[in-house]
């Protein structure tokens, strides 16, 4: 455990805990940065090459998002080592077998992540008895189904498009990871008036510069299949996306897809993380430099955890996207407004507006939650 000190500074990591039962083929790590503001609530992530450091910096984006949203929640993470498209009932018992491993560490709330979804909060509900993103049947508001993500981050985009005047009817979208987050993100856009011209997933990227149909990529995705299914457009490799020119680049899918090798191909005014971390620092200031307005994943995708946190405390559906819209719309201009005035990036805002709430509610707590 030695390693994981490396990350360490004064807001956290609150634990990094290691979970390795051989006999189960189970590992897991689960990263609880801070819990000043209360039990940390993160996603279970699962996927073959995840690390230590991918749960720690996904769990302080949690606290840092968790803050700037003003959740009585701290940031946590959990990864499992795992291929996501394991047939069910092997996917269920290491998911189950993970629930278990991690019954008493309650300081951490469990969520849906890539990966995962409300099924897999329910198994880990009836092992330890909490987890958030359940199934309705459960009374859960099931954030993946409804797109509470990517509902959040069109609010954000369309607070972001008028600081820059660009009108949102006819805007240029292009959504790479054309999952959970993207297609609802594609969605919600979409009613604004927004076009989207490309879609990426793990098979390919789909580009039709005159607009995609949207219900038939959605119809697609619902049936299993891929973008480049689509029956209009141009079909190319994934990594394609990067390359098209549009208004709105979203990124929904891994950590750093934009670094400073690959940033100079990005062709967008806006660009509205859907992803936790998809961008490194470096690649956000050379946007910045180069006149793209950069919102930070934990200000704009911040619409899951709201949902969640509503959920948890039992809100309805309803509440939840009002507390999304308020939530988003508010930090996102806070944010803007203030990478503006001081002419920093809006990351450094954003990262000192959160950080100033975890610190002032660390203030109040005795030592263990410090």
């Amino acid at each position: 455990m030695e390693d994981a000190f490396r990350f360490a500074d004064d807001l956290g990591p609150f634990k990094i805990v290691q979970i390795y039962r051989p006999a189960l083929g189970l590992k897991a790590v689960v990263a609880v940065d801070n819990v000043a503001c209360g039990p940390a609530i993160g996603g279970v992530r699962m996927a073959p090459d995840v690390s230590v450091e991918e749960a720690f910096r996904l769990s302080r984006a949690m606290t840092l998002k968790n803050a700037a949203a003003s959740l009585p929640h701290g940031g946590g993470k959990a990864v499992i080592y795992g291929d996501p498209k394991a047939p069910p009932a092997e996917k269920e018992r290491l998911i189950r077998a993970f629930a278990a491993a991690i019954g008493d560490l309650v300081e951490y709330i469990p969520g849906p992540d890539m990966g995962t979804d409300e099924h897999a909060m329910a198994w880990i509900k009836d092992e330890i008895g909490r987890a958030v993103g359940l199934p309705r049947e459960l009374g859960g508001i099931p954030l993946d189904e409804i797109g509470a993500t990517g509902f959040g981050l069109a609010v954000a985009v369309e607070v972001a498009a008028r600081q820059t005047g660009l009108d949102l009817k006819g805007a240029r979208i292009a959504v790479q990871g054309f999952g959970s987050v993207g297609k609802h993100a594609a969605r919600y856009l979409g009613e604004k008036g927004a076009v989207l011209v490309a879609a990426s997933d793990s098979h390919g990227t789909i580009v039709d510069a005159d607009g995609l149909d949207l219900d038939a990529l959605l119809a697609l995705k619902a049936a299993g299949r891929s973008v480049k299914d689509h029956s209009r457009g141009r079909s190319l490799g994934p990594d394609a996306v990067i390359d098209v020119s549009c208004d709105i680049w979203i990124p929904a899918a891994r950590p750093d897809v934009i670094t400073e090798r690959n940033v100079a191909r990005l062709k967008t005014r806006i660009l509205a993380e859907g992803a936790n971390i998809p961008c490194t620092p470096e690649a956000e200031r050379m946007l910045a430099a180069s006149g793209v307005l950069v919102i930070p994943d934990f200000i704009a995708n911040a619409g899951g955890v709201i949902c969640a946190a509503t959920e948890y405390h039992q809100g309805t559906q309803t509440l939840a996207f009002a507390a999304i819209e308020e939530k988003i719309r508010a930090n996102t201009q806070a944010v803007l407004d203030e990478a503006k005035r001081t002419n920093v990036v809006p990351r450094a805002a954003a990262t000192a507006l959160a950080a100033i709430r975890v610190r002032r509610a660390m203030a109040t707590r005795r030592w263990e939650a410090r």
